[in-house]
């Protein structure tokens, strides 16, 4: 199953249409908000409305912010949240400050967490499809990836750049996908990031 913006509220559904329907990779390194529009909606959006009776409402709209590169405002929130959620999107908020240490830090606070097995499964479709090779470790390992993600970021020419970008909008995927769904959602519902591994 692919990531379906349908699922969720239909603001949140509108704000992701505006650039790829929560599709577009997400970049190594962010580099300011993306989209001025998206910015000014989430501005005036209420999380327990737009997510009401998720698992973590204040954390999907957290990871909003996130794949808009609105680093600020996710920080802002991510930061004040006592959960693995809120630490899990604080890490890889400064993964693509980029900020390796810092990052590592806020993930080891989230790990394990109930997206990793899938997760994993969906790192290893892609780096089976990979032109180099890529071994995934045999449980996910946020830190291992956080490495190899600071390892890209700082070699333009790294064989495994392409990877690690479609595995980081994987991951950004089945986290918002956690967040934004109910409380007795199955972490596996539906494999939210499925289709990343089969894009080119």
């Amino acid at each position: 199953m692919t990531f379906a913006p349908s699922r969720y509220h239909p603001d949140v559904a509108a704000v992701l249409a505006l650039d790829g329907d929560g599709q577009r990779p997400l970049p190594l390194v962010m580099k300011g908000c993306l989209s001025h529009e998206a910015r000014q909606r989430l501005a005036k959006a209420q999380a327990q409305e737009w997510f009401a009776g998720s698992r973590s409402p204040n954390a999907a709209l957290a990871a909003l912010w996130l794949y808009f590169s609105c680093f600020d405002e996710s920080h802002d929130i991510s930061m004040d949240l006592p959960s693995a959620e809120g630490a899990y999107i604080h890490g890889i908020l400064h993964r693509m400050e980029p900020d390796n240490w810092n990052a590592k830090y806020w993930l080891r606070q989230a790990s394990p967490h109930p997206i990793h097995a899938e997760l994993r499964e969906v790192a290893a479709a892609i780096a089976a499809t990979a032109g180099s090779p890529m071994p995934i470790p045999a449980t996910w390992d946020s830190l291992w990836f956080a490495d190899l993600h600071d390892a890209v970021v700082h070699d333009g020419s790294h064989p495994l750049r392409h990877s690690v970008v479609r595995i980081q909008l994987a991951e950004w995927q089945l986290l918002f996908h956690y967040c934004a769904s109910a409380h007795d959602a199955s972490a596996h519902d539906a494999s939210a990031a499925g289709s990343v591994a089969n894009q080119g």
